[in-house]
């Protein structure tokens, strides 16, 4: 219970985030409407194993940028680390991307 959970990017249809009924154990009642998206969600992000915002990859030629959207502030240790993994996995889904960019617009 003591021990922090590392930084989770989550697919848009991830069953850890969709199956449940009740999604209180990871995302609060306040956040998750700012996580619908039509007649799904957005795909989210977890810090320390709660849905923290949102992410998106969008392509433009020879450049990706991961823009992350989170539900509140994020405090600085927090956004380092959602910076770093989120390269990781810009690098894992953009490989052949000359450029690559992560941003954290406003929550």
């Amino acid at each position: 219970e003591d021990t922090p959970a590392p930084v989770r990017f989550l697919p848009e249809y991830d069953n850890v985030f969709l199956s449940h009924v009740d999604r209180a154990r990871i995302v609060s009642a306040a956040d998750l409407p700012r996580l619908k998206a039509g007649n799904g969600f957005l795909a989210p992000f977890l810090v320390d194993g709660f849905v923290r915002g949102t992410w998106r990859i969008t392509r433009a030629k020879d450049a990706a940028t991961l823009t992350l959207t989170p539900v509140r502030k994020l405090a600085a240790a927090e956004r380092a680390d959602v910076e770093t993994e989120g390269a990781r996995l810009l690098a894992f889904m953009e490989p052949d991307a000359r450029r690559r960019d992560v941003r954290v617009a406003p929550g």
